[in-house]
């Protein structure tokens, strides 16, 4: 079976899973999506695994975790993104993007090895604008607060100028103009839709909720326990779950072009096509809402893999798989290698039916929280035993969360005195190696709580309702996600953190 000539990635920032017709999802309508699931093979086992926006796109494109020993963060001096590779490998790659974390402090160089790269204006955080347009009359916040979206929004006067609907017409048309042109292509497109703001124009916004009066709640709090304790009320919970379904069934709408493009040029005939997430979002499930601090539970870590080979018919595959195998399954497509010490497994095998499985384990979570392990069956996930202490933070590249949208001292604070130099995990690279002690100020996602240990059965416990901590289970888990922190290389402090 010969490889495909071409990739192209399709990225769409937190895709639900379980909403997506391909997946059994009946709520809100995916038909492009649902097309493309058609002539793919459907992954039912893909995890998260870095964690949240920027460091799972490190995992795609680095092909390295990096939780474990580091949060949100750049590509690191001793690393290549897989298109420095490829770039020496002769293969034309192109980013076209509305992200904007990629160009905000934490995100650097992430872009910069494309050969070329194109930037749609305007999403969530985009420093697009300094002043309102006065037509946009805002919509509540939940205690953000003023964000550089309420500047620009009021400059998108009609539905394709909207940043999502731009960004997939702009790799319908880089289709259009390059197919035929290069030997061989990358295109990558990172979609920050259906990412909140759920913001819509009319006949999205008021689709799946046409009886809701006055400005739309696209805005989630990020919180547990939002109607419990009367943040939300159930009409506005509705309201806000809705307007997700608007954003995601206006970003599907669009990405039929992409498809469209794809028919027109005969593309599926020799390109491998994945259309992936960075992770999911809570609207609501155990009354969680947005990305807040708590464990990994399935709405978020679940995530949808849909890949089109051309020489595979579609179906569907149980083996377990993460960020970082989308690495490993793009460089071995074109044959190329990079420097770094990578975590991934190509897909390609169990894409083509020669492998049930490339791995036993998923490794999943966010710097500074709960470490999740996923086997064929469980979920553990394993919180500090203690005090969320000691913490190490590995890096050479000092960046972390964006500051635009936030004070620098709600940041990783910079290294100090206690900083000393050691191995990045796994190879002979020196890195800043930063402890951490409680009191420690730490970023937004290490500060909550934690609620103890977490087993489940995901065969028998789908929705993650029967804690099984305290088993013999949790014991063999344990075991497992000891030796797996092992192998990797993970600073000691991460064992004492965990009672490990």
């Amino acid at each position: 079976m010969k490889l495909p000539r071409n990739v192209v990635v399709v990225l769409f920032d937190s895709l639900n899973r379980h909403m997506l017709g391909a997946y059994g999802g009946r709520e809100f309508e995916t038909p492009n999506l649902d097309r493309f699931a058609r002539r793919a093979v459907r992954f039912d086992r893909h995890y998260t695994g870095s964690l949240p926006c920027m460091p799972a796109r490190h995992d795609i494109l680095c092909g390295a975790l990096d939780f474990p020993w580091r949060c949100w963060g750049s590509v690191e001096i001793w690393e290549d993104a897989i298109t420095y590779a490829l770039r020496k490998a002769g293969v034309a790659t192109q980013l076209i993007s509305d992200h904007p974390h990629l160009f905000e402090a934490g995100g650097e160089n992430y872009h910069i090895d494309f050969g070329a790269w194109a930037y749609e204006r305007g999403h969530e955080s985009d420093a697009w604008k300094l002043r309102p347009d006065a037509s946009w009359a805002g919509a509540p916040s939940f205690g953000r607060g003023h964000m550089p979206y309420d500047n620009s929004r009021g400059h998108f006067r009609g539905e394709a100028d909207f940043p999502g609907p731009r960004t997939m017409q702009a790799a319908a048309d880089w289709l259009d103009a390059h197919a035929g042109a290069f030997e061989r292509f990358l295109l990558f497109v990172d979609e920050f839709d259906p990412h909140e703001p759920f913001d819509t124009p009319e006949p999205w916004a008021g689709k799946y909720d046409p009886q809701w009066e006055g400005p739309h709640l696209v805005w989630p709090p990020y919180m547990q326990g939002a109607v419990a304790q009367g943040v939300l009320d159930a009409r506005q919970a509705r309201q806000l779950r809705s307007c997700y379904g608007a954003k995601l069934s206006m970003i599907d709408h669009w990405f039929g072009r992409v498809l469209d493009a794809m028919d027109r040029h005969a593309l599926w005939d020799d390109t491998l096509f994945i259309v992936c997430t960075d992770h999911g979002h809570y609207l609501g499930e155990k009354d969680i809402w947005g990305k807040p601090a708590v464990p990994v539970f399935n709405p978020l870590g679940h995530i949808p893999l849909l890949v089109h080979h051309p020489e595979v018919a579609p179906g569907a595959r149980s083996a377990l798989s993460t960020g970082v195998d989308l690495f490993a399954t793009i460089a071995e497509v074109f044959g190329v290698e990079v420097r770094q010490r990578t975590h991934g497994v190509s897909l390609l095998p169990v894409l083509r039916g020669q492998a049930a499985q490339v791995r036993d384990h998923v490794l999943t979570g966010v710097w500074g929280r709960e470490v999740c392990l996923v086997t064929p069956r469980h979920k553990y996930v394993r919180a500090p035993a203690a005090a969320n202490a000691p913490l190490s933070m590995l890096s050479n590249r000092w960046s972390t969360m964006p500051t635009i949208v936030m004070d620098r001292d709600l940041a990783l604070p910079l290294p100090d005195g206690r900083a000393f130099l050691d191995r990045m995990p796994g190879s002979e690279v020196p890195v800043i190696h930063q402890p951490y002690a409680a009191g420690d100020a730490v970023p937004f996602w290490a500060r909550a709580r934690f609620g103890g240990n977490h087993v489940y059965d995901l065969d028998a416990d789908p929705a993650e309702e029967a804690n099984l901590a305290g088993t013999a289970v949790e014991e063999a888990l344990a075991g497992k996600l000891r030796a797996v922190l092992a192998q990797m290389g993970v600073p000691q402090a991460q064992f004492a953190r965990l009672g490990l």
